[in-house]
């Protein structure tokens, strides 16, 4: 029996969430979490960057509703993280919706939503289709290609720099930075190459407006300046350049190494949109985010988490947790969308509708013009890049008849 007691992080073990062997396995670790300490987890970001990682989908939930408890704003906790911490530019306060509550929050998530909001829907989906068979048309010849580097990035990069009006050059910047933000390796290098970017881009959108996601930003009559607009920016590409291709990525894995899902999509009896909810569900693209910082010692269901530290929820996880799950049958969660990949509350995602119909545009290209595609490696060779919050593999391999 799990004891309701919860000592301070301190005088507990922490789980490293940055280490290899967490990113080779972590459902297994996950199972340890729930037998070694319940829902609420101690566990470390980076070293000595103390968390609570929350792994109970109930606890979950209440956590997001409730941003005055929990509300989004680090700068309390950042005062004691040195700049040269890994995981900071994925966790510092920032001027935008993700780290803000109350009236900042509702300006920046309005310019945001409207802006995204008018994004016509059937150009995006003619816009991703030409993308698609642009990358596909690269290796079309080839008798293999790696889905990470040669198809999912090539597309979440060229749809989202469209969307935004970026030219490629600093686009490929911006791309750089997030990357070393997110494998928190060389992460504030990878900080003053975003920024740098982006105010780039805010810049040139200054001066030649156009039809464009960062145009409409800088229209808004939430009047954001400079130093604002850049942090909007970084925020559309830190949500949808890493986890868009991460979750293509990881839906292609489910196809290949699904024998049983790949052949009811071919029979029809499944969709490309049931098979990214299974990995939104099982493997989602960003697994362990949607950090709040207590201002005061919170309790949860009878725990009390202290102040001023991260409490971050794992989606992976919550989604995963057998009170999820219990008594239903092993299909309950195809084409079930109660996950929180998305998140949820006032900090949910507000560009869902636009992922999953970039994502299953795209993959739908690839299986429809290569419907024998193979893995080229035993798929236990598959790598997965070490990192706390994404879920994301090294490349995937795969092989298939030339045509």
């Amino acid at each position: 029996m799990i004891s309701t007691h919860y000592d301070p992080p301190d005088a507990l073990s922490p789980v490293l969430l940055y280490a290899p062997e967490f990113a080779a396995d972590p459902h297994a670790a996950y199972e340890r979490m729930r037998e070694t300490y319940g829902p609420l987890v101690p566990v470390e970001l980076a070293p000595d960057v103390r968390a609570t990682l929350v792994i109970g989908y109930a606890q979950a939930r209440s956590i997001l509703n409730d941003p005055l408890r929990f509300p989004a704003d680090p700068r309390a906790w950042q005062e004691s993280i040195p700049e040269t911490c890994p995981v900071r530019p994925m966790m510092e306060w920032r001027p935008n919706a993700l780290r803000s509550g109350g009236a900042e929050h509702y300006r920046y998530r309005s310019a945001n939503t409207a802006a995204i909001e008018e994004v016509d829907q059937h150009e995006l989906r003619a816009l991703v289709e030409k993308v698609a068979d642009d990358a596909v048309g690269e290796f079309r010849s080839a008798e293999r290609a790696d889905l990470v580097t040669q198809f999912a990035f090539p597309i979440a990069f060229r749809v989202l720099s469209a969307l935004l009006g970026c030219p490629d050059e600093i686009g490929t910047r911006i791309a750089d930075g997030m990357a070393r933000i997110f494998d928190t390796t060389d992460a504030a290098r990878g900080n003053e190459i975003l920024e740098q970017a982006v105010s780039d881009l805010v810049s040139l959108r200054r001066r030649h407006p156009a039809d464009d996601i960062t145009t409409r930003l800088i229209a808004h009559s939430a009047q954001l300046d400079d130093v604002e607009m850049g942090h909007q920016l970084v925020t559309l590409y830190g949500a949808g350049i890493e986890p868009l291709t991460n979750l293509m990525v990881n839906t292609c894995r489910r196809l290949l190494v699904d024998e049983e899902f790949s052949a009811t999509l071919h029979s029809a009896q499944s969709t490309i949109r049931d098979a990214l909810d299974t990995v939104l569900y099982k493997d989602p693209p960003l697994a362990n985010y949607c950090i709040s910082y207590p201002p005061y010692p919170a309790d949860v269901g009878g725990i009390v988490l202290p102040a001023h530290q991260p409490v971050v929820i794992s989606m992976a996880a919550c989604n995963n947790d057998p009170e999820l799950t219990r008594g239903l049958g092993p299909d309950a969660i195809v084409g079930n969308r109660a996950h929180l990949a998305w998140s949820t509350g006032p900090h949910s995602c507000p560009a869902r509708s636009h992922a999953y119909l970039i994502a299953e545009t795209a993959i739908s290209h690839l299986t429809d013009a290569f419907p024998e595609m193979d893995l080229a490696v035993p798929a236990e060779e598959l790598c997965w890049r070490p990192g706390p919050f994404h879920r994301a593999l090294e490349s995937l391999p795969v092989i298939f008849p030339t045509i």
